[in-house]
């Protein structure tokens, strides 16, 4: 198979060019040195112990991690078990300071188990932290985020929201797929899932193309990169990435936004009952529904609903908080009476 295509480089001398960046991109970016300023990445630079005290400084202590531990065998994938009944890993709530200093104490074992905290909120478990190493995003409200572990590989997967992640110690190679890609990708389960998002059951380590024959499709649309500390990449909606920490002690904080109000709901809720609703119908009535859909959403202009009154118009008037609670309470109601209106 051919290798990934390098994700396009940008240079951004200063970083309160950030925001207006952001707002104009929608494919994958890597910038090289854009957290290089960091208290965090300056003492990772200096050793994993400098960087793991730097953020016991911020650790309030009060509230254990949830660390994700799996044996030396599982090569650091974090994935399910051979039938797809479970998981190859475990979880167990852990102080941070306890995680941190395993990771130390394991750092040239070449049979350590795979640790790994995902996802940790850093305004929660590392209040100040934030603030100490800021990048001006010019995005309201972004959730920042901490992962912290050691050689991990963590299945290709998507998100909602636009992220961008910055690795603050340690190495990192990415390997990201536009969303087009999904059925190349094989994806697993949608509600059983390693960490909340759905993952492609290939092993990019070691790929089975007898039983995954189109992953060699999706390689052909691959971009990759490794991550020095510092460095910053852009993931757009709803792109899979495949990410893999190459040190024995990696930091990496990630920030996620949604370009909408926060008061609409999760894409995914759509999508979850267009299965239970529209999938199973007769093809031409499942065609029919298509397109209704691409008429109230997917090609959805101005002039869907010009011709009515604009007093008249309910949902297809223009959306705010007030009227999308109302929507809310419309849906509860029509789930809990299973309409097939």
């Amino acid at each position: 198979m051919p290798p990934p295509r390098p994700i396009e480089e940008v240079q951004l001398a200063d970083p309160a060019a950030l925001p207006a960046a952001l707002r104009s991109w929608t494919t994958p970016k890597v910038v090289r040195g854009l957290a290089a300023g960091w208290p965090l990445v300056r003492a990772a630079r200096q050793s994993d112990t400098a960087a793991a005290d730097y953020l016991k400084q911020f650790d309030h202590g009060s509230m254990p991690v949830t660390a994700t531990t799996a044996a030396p065998g599982t090569q650091g994938r974090v994935f399910y078990n051979e039938d797809l009944t479970g998981f190859n890993f475990r979880r167990e709530q852990v102080p941070l300071r306890v995680v941190l200093d395993t990771l130390i104490k394991y750092r040239s074992d070449p049979h350590a188990p795979t640790i790994y905290v995902a996802s940790t909120t850093l305004d929660t478990y590392l209040p100040g932290l934030r603030q100490a190493n800021p990048l001006p995003l010019g995005q309201a409200d972004p959730l920042a985020s901490i992962w912290i572990g050691n050689r991990s590989r963590i299945a290709a997967h998507h998100d909602a929201p636009d992220n961008l992640a910055c690795v603050a110690a340690g190495r990192r190679r990415v390997m990201l797929f536009p969303p087009a890609q999904i059925g190349n990708l094989y994806i697993g389960p949608l509600d059983f899932t390693p960490a909340g998002q759905a993952v492609s059951l290939v092993d990019f380590a070691a790929p089975d193309l007898q039983r995954f024959p189109r992953f060699e499709q999706a390689m052909q649309q691959a971009q990759g990169a490794v991550l020095e500390p510092g460095d910053a990449l852009f993931i757009p909606a709803l792109w899979w990435h495949h990410m893999e920490g190459l040190e024995a002690f990696n930091i990496l904080v990630n920030y996620w936004w949604r370009p909408v109000e926060a008061w609409r709901d999760a894409p995914m809720n759509a999508l979850m009952l267009a299965l239970l609703a529209v999938r199973d119908l007769p093809a031409a009535q499942r065609a029919a529904w298509q397109a209704v859909f691409e008429h109230y959403v997917f090609n959805a202009d101005d002039q869907v609903a010009a011709h009515v009154p604009a007093h008249a118009r309910g949902v297809l008037g223009e959306m705010d908080e007030s009227s999308a609670a109302r929507l809310r309470e419309v849906l509860r109601t029509r789930l809990s009476r299973g309409s097939n209106g």
